[in-house]
């Protein structure tokens, strides 16, 4: 089975299985995702989620964090850890948009990966969820499960979006990424994924490998 026809299958799969997928993070602006994303390397969402309630009532917009110190920020961030990074990273992030962008967060993700403390994992993110812009989220979810799809053999998150831009329909991208996250975490798990139950068992080529040798 090529590469397309397995990528074509896990996006209808995964649509069945979670019709309702969408980003765990809570947000109610871009500005707020922008910064829930940034909050969430190597930290859960759920923690995040617990974080940012108090961290946005305090500082409200670009102009409150621009002008916030980062020991202030890193108080009310410190059990996301790396919370003296995340916090420059922040501010600075602010001030550069309020400098260069008139305090709005861009739409693309060149514009985006200018930001201190933005890659474009963050910045695909934003295009998708905020702008529904196509866009391809490869966090350690992505890689993995699309590895052993078969989809690809890369290690590179850049060249691994670009691989997958090349196989997933535009419009299907960002909800698939989504579904990722979700199935990864449930499912195929990194430690120990569940082929017996997985929702792509019959045309994923490791799942496919794994219940051959089990019988």
């Amino acid at each position: 089975m090529k590469k397309a026809e397995i990528a074509l299958l896990a996006v209808e799969a995964l649509k069945k299985e979670y019709p309702d997928a969408k980003c765990s993070l809570t947000y109610e602006t871009p500005l707020q995702l922008l910064i829930a994303t940034r909050l969430s390397a190597q930290c859960t969402d759920a923690r995040v989620n617990l974080v940012t309630p108090a961290l946005f009532a305090r500082f409200p917009d670009v102009d409150a964090f621009a002008e916030a110190s980062y020991d202030e920020v890193a108080g009310y961030i410190k059990s996301c850890g790396l919370f003296k990074t995340k916090s420059k990273d922040i501010v600075e992030m602010c001030k550069k948009l309020r400098a260069d962008f008139g305090g709005d967060v861009p739409d693309t993700i060149e514009a985006l990966t200018t930001l201190p403390g933005v890659g474009r994992k963050t910045a695909n993110l934003i295009c998708g969820d905020v702008f529904g812009k196509p866009a391809v989220v490869v966090d350690t979810h992505c890689i993995r499960i699309t590895t052993r799809l078969g989809l690809h053999a890369l290690t590179d998150q850049k060249k691994i979006e670009d691989a997958l831009k090349k196989l997933l329909p535009p419009e299907e991208s960002n909800g698939f990424c989504h579904r990722l996250v979700i199935h990864g975490r449930a499912v195929c798990t990194a430690r120990s994924p569940k082929c017996e139950g997985c929702c792509m068992k019959d045309f994923c080529r490791t799942g496919v490998k794994e219940l051959k040798n089990a019988d």
